[in-house]
Order: structure tokens, then sequence, then C-alpha cells
């Protein structure tokens, strides 16, 4: 059942032709709340940078926030309702694949819809573009590259319980046996807000790994990584993530981070002109109390600028017209100048490790230019 949506509508927010109006989608609640407000930033300072360049198709870009931490079929509700009553006219925003899985049949035929979360791969639905990671760019490399360093042969994953991580567990399957004959020796999936891990450390002891790929959200990660320091595990196996942005890593603490490693697009501690640029506006417009605008945050400001250049290129809201000239489209931001190939855009990967509450970025895994 729909909640009204004068419950969800600021005054000003109407579907009128002076505006193009966007849902925001991401978490307010549960695990991956504690980057929400990250992402909220990013997005709007990509909003105004638009509407100071001139908005899209002449008219101001307005975002409209959508808690995408609820149910998934509540959040898909509640975006079909905005869409069907054409109050806003496209949709982005960081948000776990079961909240994309739900929305994408509802919506993504009707408007344009930018996915920022790194995800599972396979997400072929017309009219959505994904601006992040995947396994076979992100979680590749980053274990060849410790199986030829740190010889890690025997990982053991630990993940919530849902399609993004038990998809990426298969992979890793494959990746292992495919750098130097290593393997997954355990897996455990655990409900998203969970707290105890106490038996899923005892596995991984039981089981002698020598490598945690952790694929647990928000906050769940970080009382996983205070409970594995607390066990003594860090001493023994190292951790790879490819979700932990640096809110998750200060929360964590640091004696929660030894030998913890994360593989992403984006390091808040990249020392390029693009990135000092970002870091420089986005202090500039929420000062330096504001929450760091790592990977998970810093997507939602890609999210809201290669919606605004997909319709810029196509000229129109339509559909079918983005996705004929998606492959045209380029936009420059944090991460310098991307395009897009078969929706996806092709981007650089990088392997960091933790050093106290922050990260290290030890080498560029991927550039955009590497066939797979």
């Amino acid at each position: 059942m729909h909640r009204p949506l004068s419950l969800h509508l600021p005054e000003w927010f109407t579907a009128d032709d002076s505006t193009l109006n966007v849902a925001l989608v991401y978490p307010m609640q549960g695990p991956a709340g504690i980057f929400g407000p990250a992402c909220e930033a990013c997005a709007r300072l990509a909003a105004e940078e638009v509407n100071k360049a001139g908005g899209v198709l002449g008219k101001e870009l307005r975002l409209l926030e959508v808690d995408g931490g609820a149910d998934p079929h509540k959040v898909a509700d509640e975006v079909d309702a905005l869409v069907a009553t054409g109050v806003v006219h496209g949709v982005t925003g960081w948000h776990i694949s079961s909240v994309r899985q739900a929305l994408a049949p509802r919506i993504a035929h009707r408007v344009p819809y930018v996915y920022t979360a790194l995800y599972e791969g396979g997400e072929h639905t017309d009219g959505v573009f994904m601006t992040s990671e995947t396994p076979d760019w992100q979680l590749l490399p980053a274990m060849r590259l410790l199986a030829e360093t740190r010889q890690v042969r025997r990982w053991f994953v630990v993940g919530n319980n849902y399609v993004w991580p038990r998809h990426t567990a298969r992979a890793a399957r494959r990746y292992a046996r495919a750098c130097g004959g290593g393997q997954v020796c355990g897996e455990a999936y655990l409900p998203l807000g969970a707290e105890d891990f106490h038996e899923v450390l005892r596995r991984i002891e039981h089981t002698d790994a020598d490598g945690v790929l952790m694929l647990l959200v928000g906050s769940d990660a970080v009382r996983f990584n205070r409970a594995f320091a607390a066990s003594g595990l860090d001493q023994r196996c190292l951790r790879l993530s490819t979700l932990m942005d640096e809110n998750m890593l200060m929360a964590s603490g640091p004696e929660a981070t030894g030998d913890l490693f994360s593989t992403a697009g984006f390091f808040a501690s990249l020392a390029n002109q693009d990135t000092l640029d970002f870091h420089g506006q986005y202090a500039g417009r929420f000062g330096f109390e504001a929450p760091a605008p790592g990977s998970l945050g810093e997507s939602c400001y890609e999210g809201v600028l290669l919606l605004a250049s997909l319709i810029e290129r196509a000229r129109t809201l339509d559909v079918s017209a983005i996705s004929a000239a998606a492959e045209t489209v380029s936009y420059e931001g944090p991460r310098g100048l991307l395009r897009l190939h078969d929706r996806h855009v092709r981007q650089r990967i990088y392997l960091a490790e933790a050093d106290g509450l922050d990260f290290n970025v030890l080498v560029q895994l991927r550039s955009p230019y590497d066939v797979l």
C-alpha cells in the first residue's frame, strides 16, 4: 500500500515544465545509513554545479530524497508512484542490489535510472546505467595481486545474506582458482544488521584461512572489524573488502583496521588534481566537519553528473533515445574524464591498505582501457 505522496514532497517540489526533478535514492537507515549523509551531500554538490552551468535542457535540476535503506519493495512502491505521477523525471543514488532489483523493472523503461553502487554485475535492464565497480574489474585483480604478494590461497567469505554478496562469492570461487590454485574454504552469510560474529570467527579460525573476503554493508562491516581484531585473527589473516569507505574505516577505529585492504575506483586519499579539486569544492560547500566524501558518497556525485550528461546528450527524456546515445556520453568528475561502455562506466580501479583512519593507495589495478 502506498503512503500518501504528500508525506514525502516538500512544498516547492512540483511537477511542471520549469524543473527537471530527480529521485535521489540513498540509505537513511539500516547498516548502510552510516554513509547516507555523504551520499546526500555529494549529490547536492553535483546538482548545484549542474545548475550553475545552466541546468539540464535549460531546466533547474532538483533532487527529491527517497530512503533507500527501507524495505526494497517499499522503496520501489514509493519511486514508482513518483514516476507514475510525473513528479520525477529520473532516478539515481546508492542503494543495495535488492533495492535495484525491485526498482529497475518498475521504472527503468519510463525514466533514466543511474545506479551508483558497486554491484555483482549482469544488470541489462534497458534504461539502467551503472557508474561503479563490478567483480571482474574490482575483485579479480585484487585477489590476484594478494595471491602474488602475500601468498593468500585460502579465502573465507563473510557477507550479508542478499544477492550482491552471494553472487560476488560465486565469482570469488573462480577467481581464487585462477590465482595460483587457491580456494574459498568457507562462506558465511548474515542478515543485514548482524551484531553477533562469534560463530563466524570460530569458523574462520578452524578453516585456517589466510584471507577473509568481507562482503558486509556499512555498520555490519564496522562491527565485524572490531570483533575480528578483538579475536586476534587480524594477526593471522588479512581482510579484503570491496565495500569499505573512509566513514566505515573511522567508525571501525585504528585498532581494528590492521592488515585491512580495500579495492575501489575512488579513495579520498588519491592525490591527483581532479580529486583535490573535488575535495576543495566539497569542503568549501559543507565545511571540514562534513562526512568524509569517500567512494560511496562520491558515487552519488557522479550519478547526478552522468544522469545530466545522458539527458543533455540525447536532448530528450525519452529512455530509448537516451540509451541509443549512451555510448557517446562522457562526463568529468573527481575521477577524471569517464565514458560508458555497455551502460557501465569504464574506470580505474585501485588497491589500498588501511593506515589507521585513512587509506594508503598502493597500486592501480585496472585502467579504463583494459580489455575484459
